[in-house]
């Protein structure tokens, strides 16, 4: 009787805390509704009552996950006889409110503040190409996640306690041996490619595309994906994102009317996101359990549907037709010439959002670099475009002309989100990872690509990752799908493979 009565307690104690874990949940995706809102949809003069609203948002969240019963809840837990899915949940919690309890609430009201204050004064930078619009509000948020970083824990490296904000389980040095091998086996494969004499169809899509068509192609796409439009939306953002939950998964892309591939490749990329979103287990729900394991695995699945999808010629050969509906002046343009298109490496790009699979992991060193420098007080917020400017030439041979192709293209920062940008390298390894384990387990993916089926990559990928939630932890979640660790070989693999065929290296 006495342990049925304890086993009640223990059921009694979890039931109250999980109460509490929802309420704080639901906040934040509150506050996530908010903030997809500022982007999209709210007036241009509407950011001075945002703002206090994310605040107020960020403030309560914080004090809920802070309060001493929640810790009494997770020191009774953790001493409790637990299933393995209360215990996971237990976990995550406490790693928050370990992080969380360092941290005063008049510093997370703060960055909250500024953080919604800083978009619009990116946004408008960007327009005038004037970083120094920009440069105070980046320098309040360095000054800010510095000291975020110091209450959290005063003796370890800064950086490395903000990376922890976005991939807490892979460590900062796993990220940086990733870099750091991708930069060095990617160079002379990029290097051979720009030397390489192959003809390929790189102008199959040049032209003017009108807009509206463009949206609508869009839409095309994430109806041959299979995306639920009863639980998702396509919207228009300054910087494509996806944000949601597994009830309400919302898509953003931007377009331009003389790029065709651009919007195309972004929307499948945020299909990829949201699609992970919504494979979440809805009986989970505002637990961790229904939440996503973090930003390595999150973008491992767009990087996989928008490269090892997207950009093959499977998939160009099913999606090409529909392209040609709304685009008669491409009907010349043969599936594998789309496919060479969607696979140019770019000698001059600048921007990040619509590089190529390869020299895209040089725009993230290159961001790690400067934002490490940031944060460590070894760069002043002023020097950041003249460095950008002068990495730019070095790992990729080109110089931007203006701050709005160079330092202010992205919005990240704008968010206070140092550390994050790792994670977009990270991702595209793990795809890779998953992809050919996949391509193991499913019989003839390709060919099912071709023919529009992606049911069975999506269940593969619900049954192995998604519907997983946060169950485990990133090495442990990847064990369980691929039967191994981490590891950038699958990716080297496959690019090499690639574009030597593609550009016929010897």
């Amino acid at each position: 009787m006495a342990t049925e009565a304890a086993a009640d307690d223990v059921s009694d104690t979890y039931e109250q805390f999980l109460a509490k874990v929802k309420r704080i949940s639901n906040i934040g995706n509150a506050r996530g509704v908010l903030s997809w809102d500022q982007e999209v949809m709210m007036p241009e003069d509407g950011t001075p009552a945002r703002s206090q609203q994310l605040s107020a948002l960020s403030a309560v969240s914080h004090e809920l996950l802070t309060d001493d019963e929640m810790g009494e809840y997770l020191d009774e837990l953790e001493a409790a006889d637990l299933s393995d899915e209360q215990a996971a949940v237990v976990r995550e919690v406490r790693r928050e409110y370990d992080r969380a309890t360092q941290v005063s609430t008049e510093l997370v009201e703060e960055i909250s503040r500024t953080t919604s204050e800083a978009l619009p004064k990116w946004e408008k930078a960007k327009e005038e190409d004037d970083f120094s619009v920009f440069a105070p509000v980046l320098e309040d948020l360095v000054e800010l996640k510095r000291e975020y970083a110091e209450q959290i824990d005063p003796d370890a490296d800064p950086y490395a306690v903000l990376f922890a904000e976005y991939e807490p389980y892979l460590d900062l040095e796993t990220a940086e041996e990733t870099l750091t091998r991708l930069r060095e086996e990617l160079v002379p494969l990029i290097d051979d490619i720009r030397e390489s004499d192959a003809d390929l169809a790189f102008d199959a899509f040049d032209g003017e595309f009108d807009i509206d068509t463009q949206e609508e192609l869009a839409r095309d796409v994430l109806d041959t994906l299979g995306y639920d439009w009863d639980r998702g939306r396509l919207d228009t953002a300054p910087h494509p994102f996806s944000t949601g939950t597994q009830y309400d998964a919302r898509v953003t892309t931007r377009f331009d009317e003389s790029d065709a591939l651009g919007a195309l490749t972004s929307t499948v990329h945020e299909f990829g996101h949201a699609t992970y979103t919504l494979g979440l287990p809805d009986e989970d729900y505002a637990t961790p359990l229904g939440e996503s394991r973090d930003l390595t695995v999150h973008e491992s699945q767009s990087r996989l549907w928008e490269n090892h999808v997207g950009r093959s010629e499977a998939f160009w050969e099913r999606f090409l037709p529909v392209m040609k509906e709304r685009f008669p002046q491409i009907d010349d343009v043969t599936p594998q010439e789309a496919c060479e298109a969607a696979n140019e490496v770019y000698e001059d790009n600048l921007i990040r959002v619509e590089a190529d699979e390869l020299t895209y992991h040089m725009h993230i060193v290159i961001r790690f670099e400067i934002e490490r420098e940031l944060i460590e007080g070894e760069l002043d917020v002023e020097d950041v475009p003249e460095v950008w400017n002068d990495k730019y030439e070095q790992y990729l041979g080109i110089r931007p002309e203006t701050d709005a192709e160079g330092c202010l293209q992205d919005i990240h920062w704008s968010h206070g989100s140092f550390g994050y940008f790792p994670t977009y390298s990270l991702g595209s390894v793990l795809a890779a990872q998953l992809y050919a384990n996949a391509e193991d387990d499913i019989d003839d993916l390709e060919g099912k690509i071709r023919e529009g089926e992606f049911g069975p990559l999506h269940d593969w990928l619900t049954e192995n990752v998604h519907r997983h939630g946060s169950r485990y932890t990133t090495p442990d979640l990847i064990e369980a799908a691929t039967g191994e660790g981490f590891t950038a070989d699958y990716f080297l693999d496959y690019v090499t493979e690639k574009y030597t065929d593609l550009y016929e290296l010897e």
